[in-house]
């Protein structure tokens, strides 16, 4: 069909259905006003990701200045993040024994002490965002498996509880993952923190609340967690609050789907808790809007290029 044929059928239907509107009454032209106006409504309009946003929520994951979770969602394929592990080391990341081994004496260090000691710059640069991640043991070493910018800081637990990674490679391939142990393709195995307590698996939520006992299910009003969504976004959360506004497990599901939804981020796929209680911490653009007394095992870094 030639565009002039086109155009002069489209004329003939916008006539018709002018001829059409004018010819019903006003109720009916009302009607159809208030369903064409519903429809409109009902087309989400989804908050622009640049490539890392800080954000403030109730517990059903809506927006609120005055919210008592504090969420960083980023998106690790954007080419002007960067990422790295840091652990509470007496030395420099990376030193090598003379025998060519990784040196680890570990030390014991708070979140602020992880985010801005001579191990947390990239390339020169402080971190822009970061968050606290695996539990700390008594001779100061992280428990779970560890691995900054493909070097392995880890513990005895590093095979039986769940971490969370970012894959090396370049930025438009780089991957979120949270499983059980290293991961089968080594350039998954470059960014990675533990943590324990998984809530999310393959797309569904359990209550993990059997699996931690009582008191970290009921007695800790202090979160710290990572999801994963299906269009490969992170969430970063921690949630700080008194007993009357407390995140306990059994409500995850809602603060992360309630979050997804209101950023078109996807379905949750992925979730675990990092260190909760004394140990949580979270840092972005210079301020620290979460420290607790504890020392932890290890924190997650973000750095803007």
């Amino acid at each position: 069909m030639q565009v002039q044929e086109r155009i002069f059928l489209l004329t003939i239907v916008l006539a018709i259905l002018v001829k059409l509107y004018s010819g019903l009454g006003e109720s009916s032209k009302s009607s159809l006003r208030n369903l064409l106006s519903l429809n409109r409504s009902k087309i989400q309009e989804c908050p622009v990701i640049k490539s890392i946003e800080l954000t403030a929520t109730d517990n059903k994951g809506n927006g609120d200045e005055q919210g008592v979770n504090y969420v960083i969602i980023f998106d690790p394929k954007s080419k002007d993040l960067d990422f790295k592990v840091n652990v509470g080391l007496s030395h420099k990341l990376y030193l090598k024994n003379d025998d060519g081994k990784i040196r680890q004496k570990y030390i014991s260090k708070r979140f602020s002490e992880l985010i801005s000691d001579e191990n947390s710059t990239l390339n020169g640069k402080p971190p822009i965002a970061a968050i606290n991640a695996d539990y700390i043991g008594v001779d100061n070493q992280p428990q779970g498996l560890n691995i900054s910018k493909g070097v392995e800081y880890s513990g005895k637990f590093k095979d039986k509880r769940s971490s969370f990674g970012i894959s090396g490679g370049k930025p438009q391939e780089r991957t979120a993952t949270i499983q059980i142990g290293r991961r089968n393709e080594e350039l998954l195995n470059y960014n990675v923190v533990g943590g324990n307590g998984r809530f999310y698996e393959n797309g569904k939520f359990k209550n993990i609340c059997p699996d931690l006992g009582d008191y970290v299910c009921a007695g800790e009003t202090s979160r710290s967690l990572v999801a994963t969504t299906s269009k490969g976004y992170v969430i970063l959360l921690v949630n700080n609050a008194n007993l009357k506004q407390a995140l306990y497990p059994s409500m995850f599901d809602d603060v992360l789907e309630g979050i997804a939804k209101n950023y078109c981020l996807g379905k949750i796929q992925e979730g675990m808790l990092f260190d909760g209680g004394f140990s949580t911490g979270l840092f972005f653009d210079n301020k620290i809007y979460v420290e607790n007394t504890h020392p932890v095992g290890s924190v997650f870094l973000i750095y803007k290029k």
